[in-house]
């Protein structure tokens, strides 16, 4: 088994964060979440929830739930875990000023239909080929129904939250090999 050099949630998240930047119009989507990780163009954020008028828009971030899910027992001595892992990903794009949250339901469609995508990828035959090139790892993704909200004491733009769940698989004595 390789080695990555972070450990295996990060490097799902990291995954994660570059499909979401293949939501293009060239690709096939209403809207354009591209832009390299650590420039100005970033419109893909992990771990951020505090956002300001400097930020590009539409932009999308991904955060843990706060409250973690039920995990399965481990067998004794087995060094694995196995559960689910709640993660939100929330969208943030310009109102239309007649119907504002017109353009974030536009948003979550482009961010679900990425994620089903994905999510197709569980029954690949060699892990490369599975969800984020993990099959081993993520054995599931279950696409939540999301809620869009218009501008309000949150956000000064509409807005989506998009609950989804990973069933992952992970090495706990060895967190850095995928």
């Amino acid at each position: 088994m390789p080695a990555i050099s972070d450990p295996l949630r990060l490097e799902i998240m990291k995954r994660l964060s570059g499909i979401l930047r293949e939501i293009t119009p060239g690709n096939g989507y209403v809207l354009d979440f591209s832009g390299a990780e650590g420039t100005e163009d970033n419109k893909v954020f992990r771990g951020r929830a505090i956002f300001g008028e400097g930020d590009p828009i539409p932009m999308l971030s991904i955060l843990e739930s706060p409250i973690p899910l039920d995990q399965l027992p481990s067998p004794v001595d087995s060094g694995f875990n196995a559960g689910s892992w709640e993660l939100m990903i929330q969208g943030f794009v310009d109102d239309d000023k007649t119907n504002p949250t017109d353009p974030a339901h536009i948003a979550m469609a482009d961010v679900k239909k990425r994620l089903a995508l994905e999510s197709m990828k569980v029954s690949a035959r060699i892990d490369e080929d599975g969800p984020f090139g993990l099959l081993r790892h993520v054995t599931k993704i279950t696409i939540g129904t999301g809620v869009v909200r218009p501008p309000d004491e949150i956000s000064a733009k509409a807005y989506f939250w998009l609950l989804i769940v990973l069933d992952i698989v992970e090495d706990v004595t060895d967190p850095y090999t995928v």
